[in-house]
């Protein structure tokens, strides 16, 4: 018969910890997040704390698959012989508790992510899950995909569940609190000490436990697991969304037909080859309250521009609106989806620039057609040209409607969460060709 350890062992002390401080730090951040995302003084901090809440979520929830399979492979430490025999019962049986919460916490978060839907304005929203912004964790398939009927109803059963789940841990945490403290200060018998190895191991004299059977074993385990099933799934049921109202509909932009790109007819003036290295095309906005600038890191341009022959001057543009970066991971992951950039299906966005007008000095107005997705609206855009020795510098700044664009009109039609005008600013350096 293999002897009992009087400790846990190195690793699952650090892995307990580590969980219990992540957990501990986890309630009072989703407290005060759920109220401060409805407040435009707080709102862009909440943002950051959600991303983090759910960074740690799945951090936890790799921690725990991890601390159970070690639970599995290493014997621990017996309980005291003078426990009673309910006493064991309900020790072991909320280890298990704890186990399913530690599980159950962030799968319900994750489903809820996954939905798309914020529960607080009952609207869809649409944000990526970014891994403490080093990765995104992709969204569980079956849930992104399905209606949104079936998406909105997940996601107030998901968090419904997720925020009785949190109470529950609650529950849980003081009860094991208060046992651990009863056994180090009445008992005397070194429970404590088998997950703080700096306390003394106790009164050995107490003995230890005989070991449960094994039908006895698994009644304390589904005595904790059910415990937590039954306050997820009966707060779940509880927490199902009521009825839209007649006619109510999320706000979405008209869809156009799709889009293929046309074949660039060059301009009858000579090309200029762009130094894309030396060109920048930036993009600004404001996201919960916080001003954001992003930029595309990969596009083309083909330009063939004269001051001296305007009618005969034309400019193609297109970018690889995959390539957007602002710096911001959970930005980054969000914006490809569907109701944003859509990049799966559509690639590439697209300007084309047919009439140019001069506007006295070196400033001028090139009237063109800018398409994202299928949808094409005309646009002007002001800037200036400088030339020397044969090189040339563009500076052009013009402002979007990104609602005109059907840009995030399921998640954000009003604007509230990401500002409706979207400035759009061109640096390019170029040389005449041939």
């Amino acid at each position: 018969m293999t002897r009992r350890p009087s400790r846990y062992s190195a690793v699952a002390i650090a892995l307990h910890w580590l969980i219990a401080v992540a957990i501990l730090s986890m309630i009072p951040m989703g407290w005060w997040m759920s109220d401060a995302i409805a407040q435009p003084d707080t709102q862009a901090l909440a943002y950051r704390v959600f991303q983090i809440h759910k960074s740690i979520g799945f951090l936890i929830l790799a921690l725990t698959v991890l601390r159970i399979v070690w639970r599995l492979t290493h014997p621990v430490p017996a309980l005291p012989g003078a426990m009673k025999g309910w006493e064991q019962f309900a020790a072991r049986a909320t280890h298990a508790a704890f186990y399913a919460l530690m599980l159950a916490l962030p799968l319900t978060g994750w489903i809820y992510v996954s939905t798309g839907w914020a529960v607080v304005t009952d609207t869809p929203l649409a944000v990526a899950t970014s891994w403490f912004g080093l990765f995104t964790i992709p969204h569980l398939p079956f849930i992104e995909h399905a209606s949104e009927t079936a998406r909105r109803a997940t996601a107030w059963m998901a968090m419904g569940a997720h925020s009785k789940l949190a109470w529950g841990a609650i529950v849980l945490v003081v009860l094991h609190v208060g046992a651990a403290l009863k056994h180090q200060f009445f008992d005397r018998d070194g429970v404590l000490s088998h997950m703080i190895p700096v306390l003394p191991h106790g009164d050995d004299a107490h003995g230890v436990a005989s070991e449960p059977t094994l039908a006895v074993r698994w009644a304390e385990r589904l005595a904790g697991v059910a415990f937590v099933v039954v306050i997820g799934a009966a707060f779940g049921l509880a927490a199902r969304p009521a009825p839209r109202a007649e006619g109510q509909a999320v706000a979405s932009a008209p869809v156009a037909a799709p889009t293929v790109d046309a074949a660039v007819t060059p301009g009858t003036t000579p090309a200029w080859t762009v130094d894309k290295a030396s060109s920048t095309i930036q993009f600004t906005g404001t996201h919960t309250g916080k001003a954001f600038t992003g930029r595309f890191e990969q596009w083309d341009a083909q330009v063939w521009f004269d001051p001296a022959d305007l009618a005969g001057s034309k400019a193609v543009v297109t970018v690889q609106t995959g390539s957007a970066k602002t710096g911001d991971a959970t930005q980054e992951g969000s914006l490809p989806g569907a109701e944003w950039f859509d990049t799966s299906t559509y690639p590439t966005a697209r300007f084309e620039a047919t009439a140019f007008k001069a506007l006295g000095g070196n400033r001028y107005e090139a009237t063109g057609t800018l398409r994202i997705k299928t949808t094409t609206v005309p646009v002007v855009l002001p800037f200036t040209f400088d030339e020397a020795n044969g090189t040339a510098t563009v500076a052009g700044k013009l402002e979007l409607d990104r609602t005109a664009l059907n840009m995030g009109m399921l998640s954000d039609a009003g604007g509230d969460w990401v500002s409706k005008a979207i400035g759009v600013e061109i640096k390019v350096k170029a040389t005449q060709a041939g």
